[in-house]
Parts: structure tokens; C-alpha cells; sequence
């Protein structure tokens, strides 16, 4: 039997209903550029501003303090390489698009400390401070780790950069919608976020930099996004994010407490009933809608497969590096070894999840590991 259950909720979300219904019409009859002064682009305008705010009010920030960018990726980069000199911190746990970025300051002579993350993936704080040289501008740290759903103590590494002098970003690409986010009382001076991860459209995502932080464009042209981004909006997708962050927010508790019970019955059934199991990341400091495992003596790749032939999609890590024959950083940068990080699965929830599909995945996923083993050279 064929199920129709998607667990890959970190990889990319469902665009809600709503968010739809007020994108169409700037997709449609809206259609007017926002940088122009008749009354249609004026609307559009009308419409990015309000967007804005709702992404403002979503954690806590000014709406000034709200840059649309092409999504997650371009937000990180943009915040990175605006430390054009000096130290950088970072961790070597972080998304690839962090990681790269950090290696093109290293590729043009900048010093990059890459810390390491313990067996559950948190970076600590003492570290942070004591890594921090004295010409560091920029520590960077991830919000929740997209892999294992770690949950980083963001406002004490902010506190610790803001300490010694230096500028805090965190790629909030897996935490914003999911968990709660205040810029102001967790120390950070920018954020990076992307809508489609909290069910709004695709290509579309915002860099909060707090006020007073000199940031340099990083895309040249026009003067849009306060001469910071240039380059005409996606109006459409700038309202989808604005109408997605704005729903997520207002009902982050009770899908929270939804979200968890599955994601727990899934934790608590993978490692009652498979041997040789083990949770990667934390058992409870960990985002409501992951769900990590390794599993000795498989595969990761063949395990994806037959779950899929069930109709039953997950992943064994990002999605940015889907089809890559290497094992995941992140599980080799929390110490196991290539051979257990290569037999991964990372389950993630959605709103459109029920405890129904975790009872289906529980039942599915067993007998496939056994077979998996049963055949396995390892």
C-alpha cells in the first residue's frame, strides 16, 4: 500500500491557503512596479510595506530594520561578506551557505575560527567569547541547526559578541515560524530567514539588520530596499512572506504543543522498537518539528527509496545537498563516525502532519531497517 505522507518539512513547506489568496493578485491584475508613482505602483508599494511590518512585529524589530532578499542563501551571504575585514567566529555545524561564505573571506585573506559543536550539536558560549580576537567584526551562529534541530543559545553568544565588540548574525532559516524570536531581548544585530521554510512562497526571504549596523549592498543597481538591495521586488513573494510569518506567529503555542506530541511519538516509537538506533541532537532542546536518527549497518540513500515506494518522504539531511555521496557535516561535526552518519533519516513535521502518519512511519520504517540490515555487506 502507497501512503501520501511528506516529512520533509525542513526542506521546504506546502504555501498555506491563505498566503496563496494574497499573493494572487499581485501575480495577476496588481502587477504595477512599486518603485514607480501612480496609483498602481503605489498599491504594490503599499502592499511591501506591509509586509514588512508584519515581518517586523514576527521578532520584534523595526520595520526599517527589514531588507527583502531572493531567500535564506542571498540573506547569509549579504550579512557574512559585509565583514569586509577582521576576525570572524562561526561554528562547524553551520548551513553550507554560512560555511561557503566564510570560506570566501578566508579565500581573500580574512582569518575565519570555525568552532566545534558537542555530541548534541550546541556551540557554548565561553567558547564563543574566548575565540573572539581582538579585531573580530562578525560572529555568526545558527538559530536551530537544520539538520538535527538543535536549539543554539543564540542571546547568550549574542551577549558574549556584543561583549567584545563585534556584530551578531544568526541564520534563522530553520527557527523563524517554529520557534520564538525577539532580535531585540536575544542580542542580535542580524537574522536571516526564508519563507518558504514557514509556508510561504519560494525565492523569497528578509535580512534584519538592526539599526546603526553599516551594511553594504551586496547586489548593485537600483534604489530599492532603502539603496541596500537593488533589483525590482517580488512583490508577490514579499506578501507571501509577510501574510506566512504573520499566520506562523500568531499560532506558534498551540501548533507548537500539536507538532511536539508527533514528533515525540515518533522519537519515542523509532527508538522502542529499532535496535541500534540513536537521536541525533538533543531530546527535548530541539526545534517542535524535528526528528533526527541514525541506524547502524545501513544506508541512508536506500532507506529514503523504499520509504518513498511506500509514499513516505523524508531525507537524510539538507536538502541542499541531496545527492551528495558525502555524509552529512553536521553528524561528523557531533562525532560519529562516517560509517553511522551515512544511515541517517531526518523526519520534519508540517502543519498538515497527524499522529495518523507517525503510527504509518512506525510501522513502515522497521521492518525496512531489518530488511536493510538483513543485506547489508556492513
Amino acid at each position: 500500500m502507497a501512503y501520501d505522507i511528506y516529512f520533509d518539512n525542513a526542506a521546504t513547506t506546502r504555501v498555506r491557503p491563505e498566503v496563496l489568496e494574497e499573493m494572487l493578485p499581485f501575480l495577476q491584475g496588481s502587477y504595477g512596479n512599486p518603485s514607480g508613482i501612480y496609483g498602481a505602483a503605489r498599491a504594490n508599494k503599499k502592499a511591501v510595506d506591509l509586509a514588512r511590518e508584519r515581518t517586523a512585529a514576527a521578532i520584534n524589530a523595526y520595520p526599517d530594520e527589514i531588507f527583502f532578499t531572493g531567500g535564506g542563501t542571498e540573506a547569509d551571504n549579504w550579512a557574512i561578506k559585509n565583514a569586509r575585514r577582521g576576525h570572524v567566529v562561526t561554528s562547524a555545524i553551520e548551513h553550507h551557505a554560512v560555511l561557503h561564505s566564510c570560506e570566501y573571506l578566508q579565500n581573500n585573506g580574512q582569518c575565519v575560527t570555525y568552532l566545534p559543536a558537542d555530541p548534541f550539536g550546541l556551540v557554548y558560549p565561553e567558547d564563543v567569547s574566548d575565540a573572539i580576537q581582538p579585531d573580530a567584526t562578525l560572529v555568526t551562529l545558527m538559530f536551530v541547526n537544520n539538520e538535527i534541530g538543535t536549539i543554539l543559545p543564540v542571546k547568550a553568544v549574542g551577549a558574549a559578541a556584543r561583549e567584545k565588540g563585534a556584530l551578531f548574525h544568526t541564520d534563522a532559516v530553520a527557527a523563524a515560524g517554529h520557534v520564538r524570536i525577539d532580535v531585540d531581548a536575544m542580542n542580535i544585530d542580524m537574522l536571516s530567514l526564508s519563507a518558504h521554510k514557514f509556508y510561504g512562497p519560494k525565492g523569497v526571504g528578509a535580512l534584519y539588520v538592526r539599526r546603526g549596523v553599516d551594511l553594504t549592498p551586496l547586489l548593485h543597481g537600483g534604489a530599492q530596499e532603502q539603496n541596500r538591495r537593488a533589483g525590482t521586488e517580488n512583490v508577490a513573494g514579499i506578501v507571501g512572506l509577510g501574510k506566512a510569518i504573520e499566520l506562523a506567529v500568531s499560532e506558534l503555542a498551540e501548533e507548537t504543543k500539536r507538532i511536539t506530541k508527533i514528533r515525540d511519538a515518533i522519537i519515542d516509537g523509532v527508538l522502542k522498537t529499532i535496535p541500534g538506533s540513536r537521536l541525533n541532537g538533543p531530546r527535548h532542546n530541539r526545534s517542535p518539528n524535528n526528528a533526527n536518527f541514525s541506524f547502524d549497518l545501513i544506508e541512508g540513500e536506500p532507506l529514503l527509496q523504499l520509504l518513498d515506494f511506500k509514499g513516505i518522504s523524508v531525507s537524510s539531511g539538507s536538502a541542499c545537498t541531496a545527492g551528495s555521496d558525502e555524509p552529512s557535516h553536521v553528524l561528523l561535526g557531533i562525532g560519529l563516525p562516517i560509517e553511522t552518519a551515512r544511515g541517517s533519516l531526518r523526519v520534519t513535521i508540517g502543519r498538515w502532519n497527524t499522529m495518523r502518519d507517525a503510527d504509518i512511519l512506525l510501522k513502515e520504517l522497521p521492518p525496512i531497517v531489518e530488511k536493510l540490515r538483513a543485506m547489508s555487506p556492513l
